[in-house]
């Protein structure tokens, strides 16, 4: 019996996380499936790691995509506010951009389609144009071609969130080769994020499938299926583990020393970041001289390459360990900073030899869970802010904050005079947030997070009968 072909489809470098540094091949393979990744970027997998692919080197967009992009992700945010009458949703919008003449005649030109267009049925011509645009491309009928050739029986694409993905998904499509979309990550659907229109979805949860059925009308129960999400699936690798011994020796730690992980956010989520590292270093100066022995482990935001922190390490160098993400910056562009194998090891060991975690709204706070430890989330603002800079409050008004089962999912720290007591009471094993946090990592990421990646394949194989 001939084996079914699947494009695990690649446009940006986000998805090789999930799938090409897990068990995802191999579990496919064992399952009796041909697997070619269908690669947009410039990373090589063949390369790299010796998979199959078939590379995209025609990278062209129609030029008026970024201008249809933006004016269907404001209008389907402006249809959401009005159906649910609920103002969260011009908070997802970033600034328009009236930089010079060009930037100020494209922002102009995206104001008036999202006007025009800003109801269900405009949306809907909305996509129906930006879908005619990416028909004229050179990379659709690259792509078209490419697809001719290799006879994929299913193109499974890793995010649904990247113009990229757009000409070589409606290729696929016009050629009858059935197409799935992954969506990439728990508050996403919210936020119109909603790129690409294919005939499956796979989710991570019911509760994310119910999100695409109340935002995507035209995406019908049928076509949506719950997998799981293969990002978590890691930390149930008990391999990965390192002895605390060893992992302490291998990162230069003080073995003596209790660590608490700070997991830095990218500077548009929270730009003044450094200054709540600043607030737990401190707290933990302030706990060591009344006879404890703490230290900070920092992990920085992989995307993150500002400069922002340096001065806070520098005065508390005594206390905090810098352990940088094993990422590879392969372009300029965020989702060119792609992460390695390795990576997993090192956040495995991280969660596992850390009290607890801290940070602003970060999804690290289900890494943590896993392995049995609390997290704090910042809650207050900083005196440093001032007009023009993003207040970290509005992130825990987002629709995929309203998941949690109750607020004790997470410890909220509201007051940063109240910082020193929460790290003591955790330390004492009188707070914490995990058996909340653990309803709310099955409510965001299913029941069997160990087993995304068979899910998975098993849905194709299901598909493909």
């Amino acid at each position: 019996m001939k084996k079914k072909k699947v494009f695990v489809f690649f446009p940006d470098g986000v998805g090789l996380r999930n799938f090409a540094f897990t068990d995802f091949k191999n579990i496919g393979e064992q399952k009796g499936f041909d697997i070619t990744y269908w690669n947009n970027t410039v990373f090589s997998l063949k390369d790299s790691l010796g998979f199959s692919e078939v590379k995209i080197e025609d990278h062209a967009v129609h030029p008026l995509l970024p201008v249809y992009s933006r004016a269907r992700k404001r209008a389907e945010l402006n249809v959401s506010r009005n159906k649910f009458n609920d103002d969260v949703y011009p908070t997802y919008k970033f600034p328009f951009n009236y930089k010079g003449l060009k930037n100020s005649l494209k922002s102009l030109y995206t104001k008036w389609l999202i006007g025009l267009y800003s109801s269900e049925k405009g949306v809907v011509k909305l996509r129906e144009k930006i879908n005619k645009l990416e028909r004229s491309t050179s990379k659709y009928h690259y792509c078209k071609t490419q697809l001719k050739t290799h006879k994929p029986d299913l193109v499974f694409c890793t995010t649904q969130r990247a113009t990229q993905s757009i000409s070589a998904l409606l290729a696929a499509k016009d050629l009858g080769i059935p197409t799935a979309a992954f969506i990439y990550s728990w508050d996403n659907v919210p936020k119109a994020m909603q790129v690409v229109e294919t005939d499956y979805y796979f989710v991570w949860s019911e509760h994310m499938k119910a999100q695409v059925l109340q935002y995507y009308p035209f995406v019908k129960n049928k076509q949506i299926f719950v997998t799981g999400t293969p990002q978590f699936e890691p930390h149930y690798n008990i391999n990965l583990k390192q002895s605390r011994a060893d992992f302490f020796k291998e990162y230069k730690l003080d073995v003596n020393k209790k660590y608490i992980c700070y997991s830095g956010d990218d500077a548009t989520t929270s730009p003044l970041d450094q200054y709540y590292l600043e607030d737990l270093a401190n707290a933990v100066r302030d706990l060591n001289s009344k006879g404890e022995n703490l230290g900070i482990i920092y992990r920085k935001c992989p995307v993150d390459f500002t400069p922002r922190y340096d001065a806070v390490i520098e005065a508390n160098k005594d206390i905090i360990e810098v352990l940088d993400p094993i990422w590879k910056q392969v372009g300029n562009q965020w989702n060119q900073i792609l992460p390695t194998p390795e990576d997993f090891k090192m956040l495995y060991n991280v969660c596992e030899h850390s009290e607890f975690v801290t940070n602003v709204c970060s999804s690290t706070v289900f890494d943590f869970v896993v392995h049995n430890k609390p997290c704090i989330y910042y809650n207050y603002e900083q005196p440093q802010l001032k007009k023009g800079i993003r207040d970290i409050g509005q992130n825990y008004k987002y629709v995929h904050f309203r998941s949690m089962p109750s607020k004790n999912a997470a410890i909220f720290c509201t007051d940063k005079k109240d910082l020193e007591g929460l790290v003591k009471q955790i330390l004492e094993g009188k707070l914490t947030n995990v058996s909340e946090g653990k309803k709310w990592f099955e409510i965001i990421v299913g029941k069997t997070p160990t087993k995304a990646s068979e899910n998975i394949w098993e849905t194709i194989n299901s598909i493909l009968k």
